[in-house]
C-alpha cells in the first residue's frame, strides 16, 4: 500500500502545471486611465488599422513560428492630450478575439502604452490586427499605433515592425 501511495504521489506531483496567465489577457488596468470626455464635439475622431502577427509561417505552410507582439499606443503631440476609445483585437478569419477597452482613456503629451501578445497566445494567427478608434483636438497631430514582433529560436533572433494605417 505504501509504495501505491508513493508512485500515486509522484504521478500526481508530476502532472500538475503551473498556470501562467497570459499578460495579453490580463493587460494594464485600463480603468486607471479612464475619462469622461467633456469636448467630445470639438475633438477630430479617427479609426485606425494594425496588422499584427502572432504567428508566421516557417519553412512551408504547414510549419508556424509563434511570436511575441508588443503594441504600442503613442500620443504624437507634445502639448495636447488625446483620447483613445476602443482597442480590438481581431484574429485572422476578422473575427473579434477580445476587446481591450471600449471607453475613453487618456494619453497625456508624449505618453505611451502598450498591449503585448504572449508568444504563447496565437488566438490571433498569421493575419491578426487591431482596430483602434481615438479623438484628438483638431490641430493635434494623429497617434501611432506600432507593432514590434519577435522569437528567439536557439541563437537565431527575428524581429520586425508594423505600422497603423488610417482607416476613418
Amino acid at each position: 500500500m505504501k509504495r501505491y501511495f508513493s508512485i500515486v504521489l509522484v504521478i500526481l506531483l508530476f502532472s500538475c502545471e503551473e498556470k501562467v496567465e497570459m499578460s495579453s489577457i490580463n493587460p494594464e488596468n485600463w480603468k486607471k486611465r479612464s475619462v469622461a470626455i467633456e469636448q467630445k464635439d470639438s475633438l477630430e475622431y479617427g479609426k485606425s488599422y494594425l496588422s499584427i502577427y502572432s504567428q508566421i509561417y516557417s519553412i512551408s505552410e504547414s510549419r508556424t513560428q509563434n511570436l511575441t507582439g508588443m503594441v504600442s499606443l503613442r500620443n504624437t503631440s507634445d502639448l495636447d492630450t488625446i483620447y483613445l476609445l476602443k482597442a480590438e483585437y481581431y484574429d485572422t478569419h476578422g473575427k473579434s478575439v477580445r476587446t481591450y477597452f471600449d471607453y475613453p482613456i487618456y494619453l497625456a503629451p508624449l505618453e505611451t502604452t502598450e498591449i503585448i501578445i504572449d508568444e504563447k497566445d496565437i488566438s490571433g494567427g498569421t493575419g491578426s490586427n487591431f482596430i483602434f478608434e481615438w479623438q484628438k483636438p483638431h490641430d493635434s497631430p494623429e497617434p501611432i499605433f506600432e507593432a514590434v514582433m519577435t522569437s528567439i529560436l536557439g541563437q537565431q533572433g527575428l524581429s520586425f515592425t508594423t505600422q497603423s494605417k488610417r482607416i476613418k
